[in-house]
């Protein structure tokens, strides 16, 4: 060989011999002609070894696919051109068992040979491969988390109070409850005892799982007072509720400005009249196509900054057709319509004038459709709570 072609080929081998890619020729037989130097390197096998079958024989992981990747490149082979480059990732064993993955660019080279030029991606793999198993974690991790508040929301589900016995203590009733997410920060609570009904909405601080644990707190509160305390004056129950909820939160000495809000209300049958006292929430009265509302005291339920709190109960005598309406601030905090806002205490009220004559099954339903229907698009914003008592 002449000396300067010589120097040329040692040059060319001392650059392929750096370089961190393969390129592998391959001729209409099948078998490997040619290997580049950088092979040592990158894969621990001498050029030599790989030559002829040694490349299928010694770089695969088995024999299925060494059969599959030599069965597409004789495919290759016959055609007569490779209309563009042809792009794949595959697997490759080293010499001391290790693993390299490698990007082959293919495409035709002379007398019709087969040219691979393929780049160590090794290092991209295990990134992604890191990715996949930290993505399978979360969804793993989601999953459980999901699992665990569905179970949640069947326990929360479980206190809820039958919604048929609040029917059978009425002339009708209607309980609309959408939560913002699988449980609930509003609650609502119903129970009698001899001629008297008595009826709660109840709005905790938060929604989702922080709130649902408020609900489960108010749940065990309001029986405290009511059931197992015998207490039937609403302002009283507010201020019994009051120094539970204060008591049970603030164990440690360490205050908190949780708390919740208290729709509340006493119907005695046997007196024909109802008793209400309220904590931030007002209870509605629809009566001979008007709508009357018994304002809320203005303080929570919990801590409100050392103020003394004054909650008062307001009793009216009951008329035939008479409808009561409970509810938190869900339905009329929600985003919609044409520009985006609130739907509003006062739309709210003009919505529910206009149901007067509707049994309370469809009231419930047509509220419902209202509430989508202003919504549209818009994720619901909080935990959504309505209920409605007909005398």
């Amino acid at each position: 060989m002449p000396f300067i072609l010589l120097v040329m080929s040692l040059v060319t081998d001392a650059i392929l011999a750096k370089l961190n890619s393969l390129i592998v020729v391959v001729n209409q037989q099948g078998k490997v002609e040619y290997v580049s130097p950088s092979t040592k390197r990158m894969l621990g096998f001498e050029q030599e070894q790989l030559l002829g079958e040694g490349w299928w024989d010694l770089t695969r992981i088995d024999i299925l696919e060494r059969e599959a990747v030599k069965e597409l490149t004789m495919q290759q082979l016959q055609q007569n051109s490779l209309m563009e480059s042809v792009t794949y990732e595959r697997l490759l064993k080293t010499a001391t068992g290790g693993d390299k993955w490698i990007l082959w660019n293919t495409s035709k080279g002379p007398a019709n040979t087969l040219v691979g030029i393929g780049h160590d991606i090794t290092d991209r793999k295990k990134a992604e491969q890191k990715l996949i198993e930290k993505h399978k974690e979360l969804e793993q991790h989601n999953k459980d988390m999901v699992d665990s508040i569905q179970y949640a929301s069947r326990i929360q589900e479980a206190i809820l109070p039958d919604i048929e016995k609040i029917k059978n203590a009425f002339s009708d009733a209607f309980v609309l409850y959408q939560p913002k997410d699988l449980v609930s920060g509003d609650y609502y609570f119903f129970y009698q005892r001899g001629s008297k009904s008595f009826v709660a909405a109840v709005d905790c601080t938060g929604h989702g799982v922080p709130g649902a644990l408020m609900s489960i707190i108010a749940n065990g509160i309001l029986k405290e007072v009511i059931v197992k305390k015998g207490i039937t004056e609403p302002s009283e129950i507010l201020y019994a509720l009051d120094e539970e909820l204060f008591a049970a939160l603030n164990k440690k000495g360490e205050i908190t400005n949780d708390g919740m809000d208290v729709a509340l209300a006493v119907f005695d049958s046997e007196k024909n009249s109802v008793s209400y006292s309220g904590a931030f929430r007002p209870m509605l009265l629809l009566r001979d196509h008007e709508l009357i509302e018994f304002e809320a005291n203005r303080y929570p339920i919990g801590f409100y900054a050392d103020v003394e709190k004054i909650f008062v109960s307001k009793e009216i005598e009951l008329k035939k057709e008479d409808t009561f309406y409970f509810f938190t601030d869900g339905y009329c905090d929600q985003f919609g319509g044409e520009l985006k806002k609130k739907f509003n205490r006062k739309r709210f009220k003009e919505l529910l004038l206009s149901l007067q004559g509707m049994e309370m099954e469809e009231q419930h339903s047509f509220l419902q459709y209202a509430l989508l229907n202003w919504r549209q698009d818009e994720p619901q914003m909080d935990d959504v709570l309505v209920m409605g008592v007909r005398i």
